[in-house]
């Protein structure tokens, strides 16, 4: 789904709507050739850290500081550029210390493309002692082509001598609602089904891309009529829906991978092996961060679905969040019938994501949660 007309050709930064200030303040930053050497984004889940994070990059990236149409913005944009690299913990507990040395040793590396490079860290708060001392002397004076964009919720949960390096830069909380107007904006689509990709994908950037995703709105639908069969189904049908989730979920990489090997391809002439290891080990870890952001995408459907049918046994007026599927959140509010059958539900889509954090394998997760909503299903509480 191609984005509103409006929006055809501006930069990710002129679209961060719901944070005009921080937009106000990357914007100065950039336009003066002033950007700090290392970032801080502080604010809530869903207030568009990481959706500003990227639109910095391209920013940084663009020769034209971020015009929004070049090669090199639409590569940031597409999250393909080699010299934009987002970073995620690979551990249940966090930051692995392997991963701060590769990325200390990249660090030193000259850009692929670009004149500049960019490091997103999300969840920097997940940087444990050891691996934050690690990147401390390279966060403090980094190359001059290197710009550092740390994502945390707040300063007190990160190592005060991280904070002292960076340029703190706070997020508002911004409101469901707000959130789906933003996406209505930019992709000129119905305000409910806007609502419903907030939901989803957490934030109005997501949202956004969730929207104009084919294969990402399939796993949704995958995992909707996962719940929807519950109610009759058996073990062997339990453990099918999981798989067809999970399946759902790695669809969209085929595309992914597919188009990082044209472009490595392309460019493998022009590269030493070195710098095609790098590229290769970077597009693996894009891969598996993508995968897990759609298993989370699918839980947060889940957990929007329950919390639906919860808000209609509990009689609280309101539009629902999955609105194009009402009949879907009758019947599961039927099946449940009470708001504390609701509740273990809601439980179990929690446990199901806890388990991913301890990495988990996907299919196992979906099948225990599964299997445990449609215990609140068919149990009496």
């Amino acid at each position: 789904m191609p984005p509103a007309a409006d929006n055809q050709g501006r930069s990710l930064l002129e679209q961060l709507d719901t944070q005009p200030r921080v937009r106000a303040y990357l914007q100065r930053a950039v336009e003066s050739h002033r950007t700090s050497h290392a970032y801080l984004f502080l604010g809530a889940p869903g207030s568009g850290k990481l959706d500003a994070a990227w639109a910095l990059a391209q920013s940084l990236i663009c020769e034209n500081g971020g015009c929004g149409a070049c090669e090199a913005c639409v590569r940031v944009a597409r999250r393909t550029h080699p010299d934009v690299r987002l970073l995620t913990p690979e551990s249940a507990t966090g930051y692995l210390i392997a991963q701060i040395r590769d990325l200390i040793e990249e660090v030193s590396l000259a850009p692929v493309r670009a004149s500049r490079k960019v490091y997103i860290l999300d969840r920097a708060d997940q940087l444990r002692a050891n691996t934050a001392n690690a990147l401390l002397k390279t966060l403090e004076e980094p190359p001059a082509n290197v710009t550092f964009i740390l994502l945390g919720t707040s300063a007190d949960t990160i190592l005060p001598t991280i904070v002292s390096r960076c340029q703190c830069v706070p997020f508002r909380l911004i409101s469901p609602e707000a959130a789906s107007q933003a996406v209505m904006r930019a992709t000129g689509l119905p305000l409910e089904r806007c609502r419903m990709a907030v939901a989803v994908a957490g934030s109005p950037g997501r949202a956004t891309e969730f929207l104009k995703s084919v294969s990402r709105p399939e796993a949704r639908r995958a995992m909707l009529h996962a719940l929807d069969a519950l109610a009759h189904a058996d073990e062997a049908d339990v453990l099918n829906e999981a798989k067809a989730v999970t399946l759902a979920v790695k669809a969209p990489l085929a595309e992914v991978k597919s188009t990082q090997e044209a472009i490595l391809k392309r460019d493998e002439e022009f590269l030493s092996r070195g710098a095609l290891k790098q590229i290769e080990d970077r597009n693996k870890r894009e891969l598996t961060a993508r995968e897990r952001s759609g298993i989370m995408e699918v839980l947060a459907c889940a957990r929007s679905l329950v919390r639906d049918a919860l808000v209609q046994l509990e009689g609280i007026p309101g539009e629902p969040v999955n609105a194009d599927v009402e009949d879907i959140v009758a019947r599961l509010a039927t099946g449940l019938a009470s708001p504390v059958r609701a509740l273990h539900a809601l439980e179990a889509v929690t446990a199901a994501e806890r388990a991913i954090q301890r990495n988990v394998t996907p299919q196992l997760a979906f099948e225990v949660m599964l299997f445990d909503i449609r215990k609140a299903l068919t149990c009496p509480s």
